[in-house]
């Protein structure tokens, strides 16, 4: 098994398109079970990204996880980076 760093950001001005997807982009995460820790970026206190670690056994799963995230197909990232990632303290 691998681990992933997912990047995103959110388009400017998008956090009501978040808000709205934010359910069903929880639900994806409990339902995958891939998901190692996860969290919004933060800009004076309002969401504008996530970061989602990941433990998949390859790049190609990491990235199918990350297309299928509710969040991203509601539109709501500016851009989305997915790279491999090491643990080394915590």
């Amino acid at each position: 098994m691998m681990r992933f760093a997912v990047i995103c950001r959110d388009k400017p001005g998008a956090l009501e398109l978040r808000l709205a997807n934010r359910a069903a982009h929880l639900a994806y995460i409990e339902e995958t079970g891939v998901v190692e820790m996860a969290g919004p970026f933060l800009d004076g206190g309002q969401m504008v990204g996530s970061l989602v670690i990941l433990t998949t056994d390859s790049l190609e799963a990491a990235n199918a996880w990350a297309a299928g995230d509710p969040y991203g197909k509601a539109g709501l990232f500016d851009s989305v980076a997915v790279i491999e990632w090491k643990k080394v303290i915590g």
